[in-house]
């Protein structure tokens, strides 16, 4: 087994990792998720077959540094953690604000429940109607995000096809914009 300073290389790496994955749960972003778990991963597998690698242990942790590293970044990258520029995530309220989808639990005044097509992480949102009651399963689009907590919408069958047209229109300029800013 390798030793550094006399502590197991293994037992290193297993500490490392487990302080990088703590240290991503004070400060979320996916900053240090990936190699902390590779660390971890590695260190554990160190500590579990150390005696029958022998001389490879390196190269062997090596080899599940990378594996694992590149395991969790392919995770989180579909997943869409980081990836701002997917339909994953919404970057704030005022980007709900004609957004499409359709109703989930009857809205009302009063309220009631939507599933945005493109509405982040969760898709549903409570939501309240500009005028009248909206059935389940109708389309709607957000008038007013209302800072994100409760959605004013109006159902899509009283908009027109021009209306349908320029919010087509606005969308695609803005995912333009977003592909833009990304590069």
């Amino acid at each position: 087994m390798v030793e550094v300073l006399g502590v197991p290389l293994s037992l290193i790496l297993l500490l490392a990792g487990t302080g990088l994955v703590v240290a991503e749960a004070l400060a979320p972003g996916a900053h240090f998720i990936v190699i902390g778990v590779a660390l971890l991963v590695a260190g554990a597998v160190g500590l579990a077959l150390g005696g029958i690698l022998g001389a490879f242990t390196p190269l062997v942790l090596a080899l599940v540094v990378l594996l694992a590293g590149a395991a969790t970044f392919r995770f989180y990258r579909d997943l869409g953690v980081r990836n701002r520029v997917s339909g994953g995530q919404t970057s704030d309220s005022d980007s709900l604000r004609g957004q499409t989808g359709r109703v989930t639990e009857r809205v009302s005044r009063d309220g009631g429940e939507v599933k945005l097509d493109n509405g982040g992480f969760n898709p549903y949102y409570r939501a309240r109607s500009m005028d009248g009651d909206i059935e389940v399963g109708t389309e709607v689009i957000v008038i007013d995000p209302g800072g994100g907590n409760v959605l004013t919408v109006a159902s899509l069958s009283g908009v027109d096809d021009i209306d349908r047209e320029l919010e087509r229109g606005r969308r695609q300029l803005q995912r333009d914009d977003e592909e833009t800013e990304a590069a």
